[in-house]
């Protein structure tokens, strides 16, 4: 049991370390570390006390017992070299278990200081146990410490939403349960408690409260609600079976070492945790649960994950392959809670569309359910999902269920204090509600609140398979209030030219070529300008405030659409691939944009494109006839308003990735290089669409990838320029890959140059204005063999690539901000349709 005085004692233990170690899992390290030296120390005792010998502190070892260190005639240095010894030695120790020497695998001693030594080594003498559950207790304080603090991104699961997933995953003493990102163990010891308490002779599944419902309890309550499980209908085989079938996986050793800690204080002899990267090896790839449970990192690296080639779904995101990784792990009946980022909910990118898809095609999504964005601070407003899997339940329904939680039991500011909301337990017994209905084949009555059932192949329309329930869900307030009217009637589609006699021929006016409207311009001014006599009669017109979109394809199902703006004559002209929308009175032309700059809009629309492929395009009808809800004026402004303050961080993430390119500060002293003393441009090979067969391997054309093929030619990381089309524009790919024939791809000569910083100096010196020759400009080589680069040494060359690769992965950051806003005014602005 967790009582205050040990609480106190781990606080002030931190205390004492915060001026030498100020990152948090380094303080958890250190006092983990201590507190099992302590620990063996006790043990060792123990065993003398029954007339047995000691253990582990015998022999060459005797000198490091926890006794010695604690002499009062040692000086302050004497004691610091002799714990930097006992640290270095101790793992070397015959008698030590494998899981001790594991824990004990590079430890040392961070700072010199004798006295916080001192004073730190008496505080931990105070712990005082003669049973590894009451450490257990006070390890599990230590780790929510580290779990408020959060620490290098890694954002520790909250315990209560642990608990709530464990609830409904239900995990059985036979389970196989595994975590291939386990942190600190957290969803496998909750995993392991469940069973324990459902296995209990004095559980009773209909009073006894869920831990997740408890969110004003201490540590005790939420563990054993003061009944103390001991899982007694378990038999010895049992148990020993459970504690072989739960297993975890990480990355990283110091989260491994305190898994290992926190499986052992919990009973766990030799825990299942293994050291291993679940992305990029295949080691274990053929190991599989029937219960998997996971908070899978976030964040992906500069340049994306280069994993291995067994994936399903081929991708860079570190999410993306998680996910897919547990769904191709789990057995034929297995089931799975998984807590995803909104960009596995609703990213248009393919390989997201690729992994909803199989979720709901292959029958292994049973629900999407919502958490509220502030689960995860102090360190994190990211937004999350939990995605239900039970391969068995969805085999037997055609519907998905999406549930929402508003409030947790805690408020959403950075201390997460606890309120009196709490949506946990009505998404829980929804949830369990719906699972029995599906499994009896009873009818299942939707809840009127925080509850959508939505049938699989409306999420399928139109290849997105978006899991935003909200975009589902019917808007009561817009079927009985808002007018529904096609657009043709609030405003004039295609408008006719006007006359301009007030402007001369010679006169510039703003152009807009469809290569200038970027995607989801939102206001924006054309750049360019030519001469009237020019544009007029060959060119579309449009006015301020006119919304232009694309009509043709890819462009408009890319996004691009905007509402033209500040144009000091009023007017101007562009591509003849424009539709113009202009707004009556009636509607506002910001509403209009956010209303056509849905999947809603875009999936139906493509639906009625006509021409050839490739050349398809949105007809004017299409749009005139489009049934769009109109609330009064002053509704359409706060909407507006609302989604403004979205925009505004739109617009600001643009301006941060529009900006941005690689700066190198050059030395006066540093060597100017030509090109063709470094590296060579190597002719891609051309490789038709029809001559593809889908496999892990980018193809790349001069603007990035165009698609995948089951073979490579070009070993990554490769450097690919273009050379026809956006010639002079430079990718970077981590994988194998097969540039085409517009394209080159770049070898160089690793005595001399960084490949990362030549890729970076490429970018710098903007080979796209070598471009010539008639027709569809090109990249000439050797007029780009002839370029001068700076080249400072090798080791300064590697300092440059660190730093811009640190402002690189911010920009990459902010670009998934934009999606993610994007997204969300989306789906903010498509409840207003009538389904």
């Amino acid at each position: 049991m967790l009582d205050s005085a040990t609480k106190k004692r781990i606080d002030d233990v931190r205390d004492i370390l915060v001026g030498k170690v100020p990152v948090p899992s380094s303080q958890v390290e250190q006092i983990t570390i201590a507190l099992i030296y302590k620990f063996m120390y006790d043990m060792d005792n123990e065993s003398i006390s029954l007339g047995g010998n000691p253990k582990f502190f015998t022999g060459d070892y005797a000198q490091y017992a926890w006794d010695k260190l604690l002499d009062q005639r040692l000086s302050g240095k004497e004691r610091v070299r002799l714990y930097q010894d006992a640290l270095a030695n101790i793992p070397s120790n015959p008698q030590l278990p494998t899981l001790f020497r594991d824990i004990f695998k590079n430890a040392f001693l961070p700072y010199q200081e004798p006295e916080t030594l001192k004073l730190f080594l008496k505080h931990i003498d105070e712990f005082t146990y003669d049973h590894s559950e009451k450490l257990g207790d006070a390890f599990e304080y230590l780790l929510a410490v580290l779990g408020s603090q959060g620490d290098a991104g890694q954002f520790r699961t909250p315990r209560h939403i642990i608990d709530f997933m464990v609830e409904l995953i239900d995990p059985q003493k036979d389970d196989s349960i595994l975590d291939p990102a386990c942190g600190t163990a957290g969803f496998l010891i909750s995993a392991y408690k469940h069973i324990i308490k459902t296995n209990s002779s004095n559980y009773d599944k209909d009073k006894d409260p869920q831990s997740f419902t408890l969110h004003h309890a201490t540590i005790n309550e939420h563990d054993v609600q003061e009944k103390k499980y001991n899982g007694d209908l378990l038999t010895p085989d049992q148990r020993a079976l459970l504690h072989k079938n739960i297993r975890g996986y990480d990355i990283s050793f110091e989260m491994v070492r305190l898994s290992l800690v926190n499986m052992y204080l919990h009973g766990f002899n030799t825990p299942q945790i293994y050291e291993y990267d679940t992305l990029t090896s295949t080691d274990r790839w053929n190991e599989y649960a029937s219960v998997i449970l996971a908070n899978p990192p976030f964040m992906s690296p500069r340049g994306g994950i280069s994993p291995h080639q067994k994936f399903s779904i081929q991708s860079k995101r570190s999410e993306v392959l998680f996910v897919d990784y547990m769904l191709e792990h789990l057995t034929n009946n297995g089931r799975a809670g998984i807590i995803v980022p909104e960009g596995i909910i609703f990213k248009r990118d393919k390989a997201y569309k690729e992994l909803r898809k199989l979720m709901v095609e292959e029958n292994y999504l049973v629900g999407v359910i919502s958490l509220p964005a502030g689960v995860f601070k102090p360190y994190s407003g990211v937004k999350t999902s939990i995605l239900w899997i039970d391969k068995q339940l969805a085999r037997k329904t055609d519907k998905i269920i999406f549930l929402k939680i508003n409030n947790d039991g805690f408020d959403l500011g950075d201390q997460r204090r606890p309120i009196e909301a709490n949506d946990l337990p009505a998404a829980f017994d929804n949830a369990v509600t719906y699972k029995n209905a599906v499994l009896s084949g009873a009818e299942y009555q939707v809840p009127e609140q925080d509850v959508i059932l939505v049938e699989k192949k409306k999420l399928a329309e139109g290849g997105e398979y978006n899991l935003s329930g909200e975009r589902y869900r019917k808007c009561e307030v817009a079927s009985s209030s808002f007018v529904m009217v096609c657009l043709q009637e609030v405003a004039e589609v295609n408008p006719s030219f006007k006359r301009l006699g007030h402007c001369a021929d010679s006169d510039l006016v703003p152009f807009l070529p469809m290569s200038d409207l970027d995607i989801d311009a939102y206001m924006f001014t054309p750049k360019q300008e030519r001469k009237l006599s020019e544009v007029k009669k060959g060119y579309t017109y449009f006015e301020n405030l006119d919304i232009l979109l694309a009509k043709i394809t890819p462009s408009f199902e890319n996004g691009k659409i905007g509402i033209v703006s500040n144009m000091s004559k009023g007017f101007g002209f562009g591509s003849t691939e424009y539709h113009v929308i202009r707004c009556g009175e009636s509607v506002l032309p910001q509403y209009i944009y956010h209303l056509l700059n849905t999947d809603e809009f875009r999936m139906k629309a493509k639906t009625q494109m006509t021409g050839s492929a490739g050349q398809q395009r949105v007809p004017e009808e299409t749009i005139k006839e489009y049934h769009i809800p109109v609330p009064p004026l002053s509704i359409q402004e706060e909407i507006v308003a609302e989604l403004g303050s979205y925009q505004k961080i739109i617009d600001g993430a643009k301006q941060v990735i529009d900006n941005w390119k690689p700066h190198i500060d050059i030395d006066p002293d540093w060597n100017m290089v030509k090109l063709k003393e470094l590296c060579t441009f190597e002719y891609g090979k051309g490789l038709p669409e029809k001559n593809r067969i889908t496999g892990p391997f980018p193809v790349l054309g001069s603007n990035g990838i165009v698609g995948y093929h089951n073979s490579s030619f070009v070993q990554g990381p490769a450097i690919v320029v273009g050379r026809k089309g956006s010639a002079g524009e430079v990718v970077w790919e981590d994988r194998n890959c097969w540039p085409i024939d517009t394209t080159f791809y770049v070898k160089h000569d690793e005595s001399k140059v960084d490949y990362r910083y030549l890729y970076y100096v490429l970018k710098m010196v903007k080979l796209q204005n070598l471009r010539g020759g008639t027709g569809s400009p090109g990249l000439n080589r050797n007029d780009a063999y002839e370029v001068k680069i700076p080249l400072p040494s090798l080791s300064t060359q590697k300092d440059i690539t660190q730093r811009i690769g640190k402002e690189e992965a911010i920009v990459n950051a902010t670009r998934e901000l934009v999606s993610i806003h994007i997204e969300r005014i989306s789906n903010e602005i498509e409840s207003f349709w009538i389904q």
